[in-house]
């Protein structure tokens, strides 16, 4: 038996971060929405009782490291499944990018998964099994658009942003979560404003909403690669209404509000940056959610 998942990309109109939690993490207040960029998750149901990941993008791994894997492991151990499963991962969002690639895939396997094993887990307990695989799995889980709280996992719905295209420009580097929250200095972070970026949503109000993206981890990540400064910089010019890094990065995303730029936009970035797109902003809760 045989099943298709779409795991869509996120990007991070505002995240803060407050503070370094007891436990390690640390606390980030996050407005987060789907885009129209999707890896696509084959789940085949198999008689050897193993977990298969396969995946022609060779920066995915094929094993216990992959979050889809972790995510079918979590689930065959939790409800004592017996049943094996392959994984087929058609990847489409670049790999260590910001757009929380990887736990989209989680999040599509626990979504897939419940239904291909008829395991009728409410959708709230789905993504409180995802916060133990990462931080945006839980969110993922959802998908549409979320104030997420806590170190992710807290998840209060948004109504979907005022339509635009989202161009997303990522340079070929990847960048190490863990290194940005190293250098983290928490009392020299430019705090975005969450509230007015969730009022501007509930208002569907786009200059208010371009007005107040805002990125705490940002200057951490340019100050360490330059190019996701330049990036950030030529989108601008190449007259985005509004830029800012997604996540820790290094993707960088453009909001455009009328079609008419979005080449203009598009080629001018293509002529530097390899990995381009020009996608609509969806923010609508998963089908399966």
């Amino acid at each position: 038996m045989k099943m298709l998942v779409k795991a869509p990309a996120k990007i991070n109109l505002s995240l803060d971060v407050l503070h370094k939690r007891p436990d390690g993490f640390h606390e980030v207040e996050m407005v987060m929405t789907t885009v129209d960029l999707a890896d696509r998750i084959e789940l085949e149901l198999m008689n050897d009782g193993k977990i298969h990941i396969l995946s022609h993008d060779r920066f995915v791994p094929g094993d216990h490291r992959n979050l889809a894997y972790k995510a079918a492991a979590l689930l065959r151990e939790r409800y004592k499944i017996k049943q094996g499963v392959a994984i087929t991962i058609h990847k489409q969002i670049p790999v260590a990018a910001g757009l929380a690639g990887g736990s989209s895939d989680a999040a599509a396997t626990l979504r897939g998964l419940n239904q291909l094993w008829k395991l009728n887990i409410p959708l709230d307990e789905l993504a409180a099994l995802g916060a133990q695989i990462g931080s945006d799995v839980s969110f993922c889980v959802y998908g549409g658009t979320a104030l997420a709280t806590g170190r992710g996992e807290i998840i209060q719905e948004l109504p979907v942003p005022p339509n635009c295209w989202v161009i997303l420009a990522k340079p070929t580097i990847g960048v190490s979560t863990a290194d940005v929250y190293q250098n983290l200095r928490i009392d020299k972070i430019k705090h975005p404003d969450t509230n007015a970026m969730v009022q501007a949503i509930k208002k569907q109000d786009y200059q208010a909403m371009c007005e107040n993206l805002g990125n705490a981890l940002e200057s951490v990540t340019l100050k360490m690669h330059p190019e996701v400064a330049h990036i950030k910089e030529q989108m601008g010019r190449f007259g985005a209404d509004a830029v800012l890094m997604s996540g820790s990065g290094p993707t960088v995303f453009g909001l455009v509000e009328y079609e008419s730029k979005v080449n203009r936009v598009y080629n001018g970035l293509r002529g530097f940056c390899d990995q381009v797109f020009a996608v609509r902003l969806i923010g609508e809760r998963n089908p399966l959610a």
